[in-house]
């Protein structure tokens, strides 16, 4: 896995909210590595090392709770969070 360019800080979890948020905004490419790296079949603990910024040998549990809910958080996006991205054609 070629390392990405570091982003913001991570929160311990990803948001939760049913549109894009701030963070989310901020963190698009970080949730692009997290699809590709899931694709690819990564290793969490090298996702969470590379992409996230967050040593899994010296923290496991936040390191994983950060991947599983960013990686899900990506997945959302990809299948609904997108279309905040895009505002729908008005009709007049």
């Amino acid at each position: 896995m070629v390392s990405p360019l570091p982003d913001p800080e991570v929160a311990d979890e990803a948001p939760s909210e049913p549109y894009l948020t701030p963070y989310d905004n901020k963190r698009v490419a970080m949730y692009m590595w997290l699809l590709d790296a899931a694709y690819d079949d990564e290793d969490w603990r090298v996702v969470a090392r590379t992409v996230l910024h967050i040593d899994p040998e010296k923290e496991p549990k936040r390191a994983h709770r950060a991947w599983e809910t960013h990686l899900a958080r990506a997945r959302w996006i990809l299948k609904e969070g997108y279309k905040f991205l895009f505002p729908s054609p008005t009709t007049h």
